[in-house]
């Protein structure tokens, strides 16, 4: 791969993040910097530690330092979709948001795995 914007787990998150962004926009106004801003903080966090992971490949432990970062990010976002949907459970499109990112945070994992395994030295 010649970039982070290959991976399969970059291409999801990059997706979701906008996704969650647009969606955000659609909480009550006085929400829109506090549980709104939290939330598209997490998610952009996601791709962003992906990013940033990859261009210290050369270093596994920075390498897997920030995919674990972003899977961090993946479970604070799923926890913000959680109290989102308790306080506004007429904005359904969260439900399917949980969703994405439970099978996310599944594609970082293995993701993980395989840099672990595969690269031992």
């Amino acid at each position: 791969m010649s970039s982070y914007k290959d991976l399969e787990i970059y291409k999801h998150a990059y997706k979701l993040a906008i996704r969650v962004h647009r969606e955000s926009l659609k909480l009550p106004s006085f929400e829109l910097y506090e549980q709104g801003s939290q939330i598209r903080r997490s998610s952009k966090g996601i791709k962003d530690a992906i990013s940033e992971g990859y261009g210290r490949r050369r270093y596994k432990a920075d390498y897997v330092k920030f995919l674990t970062y972003s899977i961090a990010s993946c479970d604070e976002t799923t926890n913000h979709i959680t109290t989102i949907k308790e306080l506004y459970p007429e904005l359904t499109s969260f439900n399917e948001l949980e969703t994405e990112y439970d099978i996310l945070g599944r594609k970082i994992n293995n993701y993980l795995q395989y840099v672990e395994e595969s690269w031992r030295s």
